[in-house]
């Protein structure tokens, strides 16, 4: 509990005052989230699942894109979890997604949530905030259904963009903790080839942001 309590305080440092406007903000440059949730194609009475949910902004465009789908999300930060219940009472949403705190690199969500497993799970620029981003990326899968699959997008590492443009990006994300994870792709091959789960890989926006599916 130490472990979430640490973690909690540095991620409202953090973002209590960035909550505010972090939304207006990020549209500019978390490039791919609505590409990822166009594609999640959520069975009938499916469950979704988002690790890290922030503002709760993606789960509200999940719960409009796939109104039969069954929402669920928890974050680390006391203080983005107040403004995700706000933002989803104003959408009208507060009956179809549930909300929890939880470490995304050790949590169990049948207390979280009273589920188990889930159809779909969402990861949308919160590996490069987790310290143990590979241990999220395992936990996840721990509670992934049989037919389920885990959706990432997150910050590539501009390889077809000027080198000028990488290093600005990147000094201004490191002030917010920020770390593109440069060994992303080899770490979900090799996940994927130890669990035996077909790999999607994709390179968008020449760079900017990489997206990934795992399938069971």
């Amino acid at each position: 509990m130490a472990h979430v309590a640490s973690g909690a305080a540095q991620m409202d440092a953090i973002y209590r005052t960035q909550r505010h406007f972090y939304d207006l903000t990020r549209k500019y440059y978390l490039l791919g989230r609505d590409r990822l949730i166009g594609d999640l194609a959520v069975p009938p009475h499916g469950t979704v699942l988002e690790v890290g949910c922030g503002t709760g902004r993606n789960l509200i465009a999940i719960a409009r894109a796939w109104p039969h789908a069954q929402c669920h999300g928890f974050d680390i930060s006391n203080a983005m979890l107040e403004t995700a219940t706000a933002s989803i009472a104003r959408a009208g949403l507060s009956g179809k997604i549930r909300l929890a705190q939880g470490d995304a690199t050790r949590f169990d969500p049948r207390p979280m949530f009273r589920k188990a497993a889930f159809e779909r799970i969402v990861f949308s620029y919160t590996l490069s905030m987790i310290p143990g981003w590979r241990d999220a990326i395992g936990a996840a899968a721990d509670v992934l259904s049989e037919t389920g699959a885990i959706h990432i997008v997150d910050f590539g590492q501009q390889e077809r963009l000027p080198i000028w443009w990488r290093s600005i990006l990147f000094g201004w994300l490191a002030r917010f903790d920020v770390t593109p994870r440069a060994g992303l792709r080899a770490v979900l091959e090799a996940f994927a080839a130890e669990h035996g789960m077909p790999l999607e890989f994709t390179s968008l926006y020449r760079g900017y942001a990489w997206s990934a599916v795992l399938r069971r």
